[in-house]
């Protein structure tokens, strides 16, 4: 749709081989390599924050999804009506994040 209009790249990190740590140790990160794809983004620019970020927020949305908590919805129609809210809360609020 974009084509090359988009300036997009990615941060590969490289993580230590950790056989001997504990099982639900992290990996030591032991570097990154920017990865251009397409266009031409900023260098400096290029990190992991955003998508982490995103992932934390929605990974805090999913308890909508689990029974037994207090944000459950017992109905579909409302459970689609609030992923469509966040959704919309969440793309609307990044939008306004990167305009300013």
């Amino acid at each position: 749709m974009f084509g090359i209009d988009v300036d997009y790249a990615m941060l590969h990190k490289i993580y230590a081989n950790n056989s001997d740590a504990g099982r639900y140790s992290p990996p030591e990160c032991m570097g990154t390599k920017k990865v251009i794809v397409t266009g031409d983004p900023d260098p400096k620019h290029i990190s992991t924050s955003y998508v982490e970020r995103a992932n934390l927020t929605m990974r805090m949305q999913w308890r909508r999804f689990t029974r037994l908590t207090n944000a459950f919805s017992k109905k579909f129609e409302n459970h689609a009506h609030m992923v469509a809210i966040y959704t919309v809360w969440c793309n609307w609020s990044a939008f306004t994040r990167r305009s300013e």
